[in-house]
């Protein structure tokens, strides 16, 4: 329920629209009402031989009324549509910034696919919000009361059946179906979101799915959730229309009874004959506006439930270092980086990936971090990057507590190389560029030349995702990217396990050189060309079992000695 008030305070947002919308609504019920009941009074007077003056008055005011109901619908239709669709707009934006600014971690608890349906679908389900949940009964109750008031001049009996009316068609049965609704549990937003997830699958794994021959099953799954999200939709609508018959069907029982009643009072003398058709037509409009309520409870659970799944993507209980910040707190020069005591547990995983780790590296330093997969170490890196926030301890940057680092700010300060980087369609130049766009031609031309790529030219054609470059030169074109950008802290994963021993040492000798002063962290499972860093931490099951230099630790002849022994066997029978 609060998130439908939250969605109500985007649609107030045009509060000039929206209060147009319902007063042009409400001017174009009421001529509507009022037509059907002059056409009424028009065609007794007209049975009873009245003066022609009478009836062209009578005429004119049709004519004048149904110019009025058509100008007010157009109105209605106009404002109430232009604020629905800036709603639209608003959310589609405020739910961007949102998940733009929420980290990774958090977005990893949903798929693609799902994430698709949520913020396209369900903010696009919305807009029936406004439209069918909060303008209908508004109108309803306006018209029905001002009509009601009316007709209490008439008949009283009249009056009350109308009342009658608009509780049980307005009321009654639109909660009798809201109960219904909620007993069914509609799923038609999960089954649509399942399909979205399955689509999205088939789409960008189809390379994989038609090398291991399994394209088949994955398109019978494929149209299993197509034909059950099509399935609910049926049954969606079904619901839809079998609620507005009852409820049309209790309308037109009403109106009978307006008929029977007024009948009675014109032959009891209590009601003068010529407003019998009168109030049966008024009765007949009138009910046109609670047929709407009979989809009531269908499209405020759809939009309660489109709600309710939007803002459980961008719950702030599940945001990972996106909490409002000091701006002012950052680091100057190499930042020195403390762990004390850090657990982290991926979510609905019950195994730490950390477990109380804690260390420091000074200012200016040089660490590897070493491990066998699944040791840790990408973990770690992502929690200094603050792409998680650890379950447990603090992570410090030159004294700041991570929690408080602005994030655009630490990325910004931060030269990364992740396992899996990502390059854009355009050319080697602006993918350079992406970074820090000062340096010029020939300068990044022998940055190009510096990561052992000096065939690459700057005009280049880089295609999407990078398709067109092997792994090892993806990896030196991201080291390339990383020294064009910059800054004073390196946090470097895995940047050479697609190269050769022989590039390899290039590119670390490259890092020890333009890294300089800065601060260094880099992950690895290959233990060669590690002589020259400061510190080793070597990790496994979550948790630091080793650290020194590279000579303290060889002669220490513990885990990381047994590591170097084993890859060193591994060299000399390859």
């Amino acid at each position: 329920m609060k998130e439908l008030f939250d969605i109500t305070g985007f649609i107030m947002r045009k509060k000039k629209d929206v209060i147009l919308s319902i007063m042009f609504g409400y001017i174009a019920g009421m001529t509507a009402v009022g037509l059907f009941a002059a056409n009424g009074y028009l065609i007794s007077r007209a049975a009873l031989e009245t003066p022609l003056y009478v009836l062209i008055t009578m005429v004119a005011v049709v004519k004048i009324g149904s110019f009025l109901r058509a100008g007010s619908r157009y109105a209605e239709r106009y404002y109430s549509h232009r604020a629905t669709f800036t709603m639209l707009s608003d959310l589609r934006v405020y739910f961007y910034e949102r998940l733009e600014s929420k980290a990774p971690n958090s977005l990893q608890k949903h798929r693609s696919g799902d994430l698709l349906a949520r913020i396209v679908g369900d903010v696009e389900a919305l807009q029936n919000f406004f439209l069918r949940v909060v303008y209908p009964p508004i109108i309803m109750v306006t018209v029905f009361v001002s009509t009601i008031f009316f007709v209490g001049f008439y008949s009283i009996q009249v009056v009350i059946l109308l009342a009658i009316g608009l509780c049980l068609t307005g009321f009654i049965i639109p909660a009798w179906f809201a109960k219904k609704q909620k007993e069914s549990g509609s799923s038609i937003r999960e089954k649509r979101s399942h399909m979205s997830t399955e689509v999205t699958e088939w789409l960008q794994g189809f390379r994989e799915l038609k090398i291991h021959q399994k394209l088949k099953e994955k398109d019978l799954q494929l149209n299993d959730a197509s034909n059950a999200y099509i399935k609910e939709q049926e049954r969606e609508g079904t619901r839809e229309v079998a609620n507005q018959s009852v409820n049309m069907a209790s309308a037109l029982l009403i109106s009978w009874a307006v008929l029977a009643t007024g009948g009675y009072l014109v032959a009891s003398n209590q009601l003068d004959g010529v407003f019998l058709a009168m109030l049966v037509m008024m009765s007949l409009t009138l009910f046109e506006h609670s047929t709407p309520m009979a989809v009531f409870p269908i499209y405020y659970e759809d939009s309660e439930r489109a709600a309710k799944r939007l803002y459980s993507v961008v719950d702030k209980k599940e945001q990972g270092g996106s909490v409002p910040k000091d701006m002012s707190q950052e680091w100057e020069g190499a930042p020195s980086i403390e762990l004390k005591n850090v657990s982290y547990t991926f979510p609905r995983e019950w195994r730490k990936a950390l477990h109380d780790v804690s260390l420091f590296l000074p200012a200016g330093s040089k660490t590897a971090i070493v491990g066998p997969s699944g040791s840790g170490k990408s973990t770690l890196l992502q929690l200094i990057l603050n792409l998680h926030s650890s379950t447990k301890g603090e992570i410090y940057l030159d004294g700041i507590p991570v929690k408080e680092l602005e994030q655009d700010a630490l990325w910004k300060k931060t030269n990364v190389v992740l396992q899996d980087n990502h390059f854009f369609y355009g050319t080697i130049q602006d993918n350079l560029l992406l970074p820090n766009d000062s340096w010029s031609e020939d300068e990044l031309q022998q940055i190009l030349a510096d990561v052992q790529l000096p065939s690459f030219s700057l005009s280049d054609q880089v295609m999407e995702k990078g398709e067109n470059l092997s792994g090892g030169q993806r990896q030196r074109l991201a080291m390339a990217r990383a020294i064009a950008k910059g800054s004073s802290l390196w946090l470097l994963d895995e940047p050479t396990s697609s190269l050769d021993s022989w590039t390899e040492r290039r590119l670390y000798d490259l890092l020890v050189e333009r890294s300089g002063e800065d601060t260094v962290v880099v992950i690895s499972h290959r233990l060669a060309e590690l002589e020259q860093i400061d510190q080793i931490i070597v990790m496994d099951q979550g948790k630091i079992v080793e650290s020194g230099t590279f000579t303290e630790l060889m002669e220490g002849k513990g885990y990381f000695y047994q590591m170097k022994q084993i890859e060193n066997n591994v060299l000399q029978h390859a």
